[in-house]
């Protein structure tokens, strides 16, 4: 079976679809290729320098465009980002921001431009080449590495006790040229120093020299054989401690006339050489021409008066204060210092002999009081133990006494507690004895009254008593006879036995009934 054929419209519209797939993916090529390639990525911390490829060309004297009309580097960096150039026309280049550490400062140092006029130390303007006047605190800078250089320098740090002086570097000429100190502003080390602290300051425009203000020290002995000759021909020699400082409002006239390159900024030393030495070998020798050599021994406080005034003055012309000129020793000349020192020698051993007869003197003086107070020490010791031996005694024959009285007391209060006892006793015994009387006398009324009722016939009553008592005893009795022991008992109450009868007599009575082995009970 034939395919069927294609119009003409149809395959026009196939070439069209086909083509705009070829455009559309040609041009997403282009996209990608033109994005990679005009594409400038500057990372962090990092900056990133044109350089323009067409353009006029730069003047032999220029290093960076002074516009976009002129190839080369261009003045301005693109930070961190991200940016899009023609690379057909541009160029560029990555490189690191400039960072200054904490604890410095940043000159910037202009690379291109004019060149500076004669006597100009900075680059004032934008189009001048040289030292840009300031500086960079510490921290990141996007700068243009090929426009300009950054050098980094250290703070000047003033000490307590230092003072700053100031030298500017670049600014104008002054009107006189032939004075040590200027005013703020002008070329020249200024009048105003600057105190302790920390100062950030341009090396190129500002320089600080540190001046040691505090009290310094140093002995004439050091600066070997200081002397002078006296009146009499005779060389002394003398040491000394001289204490001295700069004056706080004149530091930098002095620093300006003494200061020497080799020394740094220390000037201590230029002092003691050019100020302070000579005006003391001055005045010294002047003394020293007017005074005789025996005069320097033993009498030097004069001497050392004259020579704290006339130094102290002389140095405070050239801005030194002298704080203290000591002379430590005075060493005369041995001709004269032998004879003269004998003789003190004499002198003082006359006092020290004059002084140990005096303190002999005195010692014995203080034996005596020693003894005195001693005696007298035992005579209110002696004195005191009397009295303690005598107040003791009447204590104790206080106490004695008070324990007599009261024993006596006690003794007193027993005796009359026992005679209340003793009659208390007696009093109970009689009452006892009474009672007991009482008691006899009423038993023997009543025994008196029961005989009577047995007409007065006492053994009747007696054997009624028993007989009473026995029956009451007894719940039974059993007899065999009437000779029975048990009975026998009985017999002396019999009427015969009680009346002294015999015994024949008594078997005539009746006898006493008997029970044969019958059991008697009590009622």
């Amino acid at each position: 079976m034939a395919k069927p054929s294609m119009s003409k419209e149809g395959r026009g519209l196939l070439v069209l679809l086909s083509g705009l797939v070829f455009l559309g993916l040609f041009g997403t090529i282009g996209l990608v290729v033109v994005y990679n390639q005009f594409r400038i990525e500057v990372p962090a911390g990092h900056v990133a320098i044109l350089l323009k490829k067409t353009g006029r060309d730069l003047p032999n004297t220029e290093l960076i465009a002074p516009s976009l009309d002129y190839k080369g580097v261009q003045k301005d960096v693109y930070a961190e980002g991200r940016y899009f150039v023609n690379p057909l026309v541009w160029t560029w280049r990555i490189e690191p921001q400039e960072e200054i550490p904490a604890g410095q400062v940043g000159v910037l140092i202009r690379l291109g431009g004019q060149e500076l006029p004669v006597g100009q130390i900075l680059a004032n303007a934008d189009a001048e080449r040289g030292v840009v006047p300031g500086v960079l605190m510490p921290g990141r800078y996007p700068i243009n590495t090929a426009q300009y250089k950054v050098e980094k320098y250290p703070p000047v740090i003033i000490e307590a006790g230092f003072q700053g002086v100031v030298t500017n570097l670049s600014g104008p000429l002054a009107d006189d040229s032939n004075v040590l100190l200027v005013d703020d502003g002008i070329r020249g080390t200024q009048r105003t120093t600057v105190r302790e602290g920390t100062h950030l300051v341009n090396p190129y425009e500002l320089r600080i020299n540190k001046v040691d203000c505090r009290s310094q020290r140093f002995n004439l002995a050091e600066q070997k054989d200081f002397g002078f000759p006296s009146k009499d021909g005779y060389w002394v020699a003398i040491d000394a401690v001289i204490e001295f400082r700069i004056m706080p409002d004149r530091v930098s006239e002095v620093y300006v006339i003494y200061n020497e390159d080799f020394n740094g900024d220390a000037i201590d030393e230029e002092i003691i050489h050019k100020v302070i030495m000579p005006n003391a070998r001055s005045f010294c020798r002047l003394e020293g021409s007017n005074t005789l050599g025996k005069d320097f021994i033993g009498n030097r406080k004069g001497f050392q008066e004259r020579f704290q005034k006339e130094l102290t003055d002389a140095c405070a012309l050239s801005g030194i204060e002298i704080v203290q000129a000591l002379i430590t020793r005075v060493i005369p000349p041995e001709q004269i210092a032998t004879p003269i020192q004998e003789r003190e020698i004499a002198r003082q051993t006359e006092k020290q002999y004059q002084q140990q007869i005096l303190q002999q003197e005195s010692e014995r003086r203080r034996k005596v009081e020693e003894e005195m107070v001693k005696q007298k020490q035992s005579i209110v010791q002696a004195e005191q133990s009397v009295v303690r031996v005598t107040t003791e005694a009447l204590q104790a024959q206080e106490v004695a006494v008070t324990k007599g009285q009261q024993d006596l007391a006690v003794a007193e209060l027993k005796l009359d507690a026992a005679r209340d006892e003793s009659e208390a006793i007696l009093s109970r015994g009689q009452g006892a004895a009474d009672v007991v009387r009482f008691k006899n006398e009423a038993e023997a009324a009543g025994w008196k009254t029961a005989v009577s009722a047995f007409n007065g016939d006492g053994a009747e009553y007696a054997r009624f008593v028993m007989y009473q008592k026995l029956s009451s005893a007894y719940r039974s009795l059993m007899v065999n006879t009437a000779d029975s022991p048990i009975m026998k008992v009985f017999e002396d109450f019999a009427p015969e036995r009680r009346r002294g009868t015999s015994s024949s007599s008594l078997a005539t009575q009746p006898a006493a009934p008997t029970v044969d082995q019958t059991a008697v009970h009590a009622p």
